[in-house]
């Protein structure tokens, strides 16, 4: 959905329009829970985070201008709440960044059946994604997972351009390691969709 037709939706949705807001809702939450699951690692937080995010949307539809596309715009809104999200936590809750694991993916026995060995390394890179920092998982889900542009995601992520090509490349870096890491304790082979 391009951005003429979000803000003729969102004039719509100012004048309590609910089938305009039900039109921008499925044409973005998936979109947005996705990038929140990605985030945060709990289905029902994000949910809630969706939720809030698209509330402020229908409460204040004409905040966004058409100056950046829309789902960058969501995004950012989201990101805030993720991060309140993040400050709120117990600091026993916080995840373990990749450098200070000692000990990466625990080996199994390599399946017989394809699409078990498949699960486990799907799983592989979900546990290496999730042992990134907040700043690079972000990072690569945007450029990766969303498919935005570096200017993008220095919009979303509020720094410099440089700076997210340095974050890209060290969190690549970091999942390169901890995916290799991963291939040695299954016998060293190959990483289906492991892109980043």
């Amino acid at each position: 959905m391009d951005n003429d037709e979000v803000l003729r939706l969102l004039g719509r949705v100012e004048q309590a329009d609910e089938a305009a807001f039900k039109d921008l809702y499925r044409a973005f939450s998936r979109r947005l829970y996705a990038y929140v699951l990605r985030q945060l690692s709990d289905p029902a937080q994000a949910e809630e985070i969706v939720a809030d995010t698209l509330y402020e949307v229908w409460r204040h539809p004409a905040k966004f201008r058409g100056d950046s596309q829309f789902s960058t715009w969501l995004i950012g809104i989201a990101r805030n709440k993720v991060l309140m999200a993040f400050r709120s936590r117990k600091p026993d809750e916080k995840h373990e960044d990749i450098d200070d694991l000692s000990e990466v993916i625990a080996g199994e026995d390599v399946s017989a059946f394809e699409m078990l060995a498949q699960q486990q390394r799907h799983q592989g890179v979900r546990d290496c994604m999730s042992k990134l920092s907040d700043e690079h998982r972000e990072c690569i889900h945007l450029v990766f997972y969303e498919g935005m542009a570096l200017a993008e995601v220095a919009e979303v992520q509020a720094c410099p351009e440089n700076t997210v090509k340095t974050r890209l490349f060290h969190a690549r870096q970091k999942l390169k390691n901890c995916l290799k890491l991963l291939l040695q304790r299954e016998g060293g082979g190959t990483l289906a969709g492991a892109a980043p």
